[in-house]
């Protein structure tokens, strides 16, 4: 049935709210409601309920989720893209590898030289274990250590003059007759410097080392940076200035023959060889360092350091000589003892190798 034009207008313009409550759309539908224009009323008519905004639009249902199985993981990005496998990696699949770039290691103080003398320091030694080391050992072997220790001796007495002349620029007119008074001692009875005879009673004349490179030390110059060459072994700027120059000098201070090369070069080789043999056990020592360069290194300079402040009357304990007299001339039995200590324990396989080793099977 078609309402009239005054309800279809009614309708669209929707009826006056009353200051009563509403009731709810389930009551209203079951109530008749009336319709009137204006004062005259019209009629009833049914109204149908008006729909709720959830009864007019139709709720959206999502598919539900999949539900893992009991017992499985929640996929992960990590889990999805799993390890390659080794097949993967022989083929060249392996996903690129992360570069960690670090910077290198800051040269220390004093030796800004640091890359290039450790790679030297390396070159030296290898060549010193595979030629020098083995002439060492026989050179220790074959002489009497009285004969090792009287040509160190010698040689320690031929530089005499140089210390001399160098207390002499360190105004220290005292030291300088000491050493002067020494070199006269065990030239004479000392049959060339062969015995250190000044040291011992009643002169107590000891060995001091001295030159220029102590002298420039002295008066404040600093060593410079250091180096480890070829040949010279490690010295530093200052040092390697005054060790050449009183080697120029030391020939002309003796005089002949000493001036002569075919004297000058065996009795150097002679010299270097005394030094290296005695040198043997602590280089050896200094291997085993977990820094062997720097170990060198520090060893020298704090020597050098010790040398110049003794000129100060200042006295550095727990040096470790790494030259000179200071070493001492190792005894036959002793280089012996440790040659064949060290053989042993090269033919002992380590622990590491004996548990990597595979057990021996018995024979059947």
């Amino acid at each position: 049935m078609s309402l009239p034009a005054a309800a279809v207008a009614l309708l669209m313009t929707g009826p006056s709210v009353p200051d009563a409550p509403v009731p709810l759309a389930a009551q209203a539908a079951a109530e008749p409601a009336a319709v009137q224009v204006g004062a005259a009323p019209v009629g009833t008519a049914p109204v149908e309920p008006v729909a709720t905004a959830s009864q007019q639009t139709p709720p959206i249902t999502l598919p539900a989720a999949p539900v893992p199985p009991a017992g499985s993981v929640p996929a992960t990005p990590e889990a999805a893209s799993p390890p390659p496998s080794p097949a993967a990696r022989e083929n060249g699949d392996e996903p690129e590898s992360v570069i960690v770039v670090t910077a290198p290691e800051p040269a220390p103080p004093g030796d800004p030289l640091q890359r290039i003398n450790a790679e030297s320091f390396k070159a030296v030694q290898a060549v010193d274990q595979a030629v020098l080391e083995p002439v060492a050992k026989a050179y220790n072997k074959g002489l009497p250590r009285p004969v090792r220790k009287g040509l160190r001796n010698f040689f320690s007495n031929l530089s005499e003059p140089v210390v001399f002349a160098a207390y002499l620029l360190q105004l220290k007119p005292g030291k300088a007759a000491e050493t002067a008074g020494r070199f006269a001692i065990n030239t004479t009875l000392g049959i060339a410097g062969l015995v250190d005879v000044a040291k011992k009673k009643p002169f107590n004349l000891p060995y001091r080392p001295n030159g220029l490179a102590n002298t420039l030390g002295y008066y404040g110059v600093g060593p410079g940076p250091f180096m480890y060459l070829p040949i010279v072994g490690p010295t530093t700027l200052r040092d390697i200035i005054g060790d050449s120059v009183d080697r120029l000098l030391l020939p002309a201070a003796i005089g002949k023959p000493f001036t002569n090369p075919e004297v000058v070069l065996p009795m150097t080789i002679v010299d270097q060889l005394g030094e290296r043999a005695a040198f043997d056990e602590r280089i050896n020592e200094i291997r085993k360092e977990d820094k062997p360069y720097a170990a060198y290194r520090d060893l020298y300079l704090k020597q050098r350091k010790a040398e110049i402040e003794a000129l100060h009357g200042r006295i550095t304990p727990d040096v470790v000589p790494v030259y000179g007299p200071g070493l001492k001339t190792p005894r036959k039995k002793d280089a012996e003892a440790k040659d064949s200590a060290a053989q042993t324990d090269a033919q002992t396989p380590s622990a590491t190798e004996q548990a990597t080793e595979p057990p021996v099977q018995p024979a059947p």
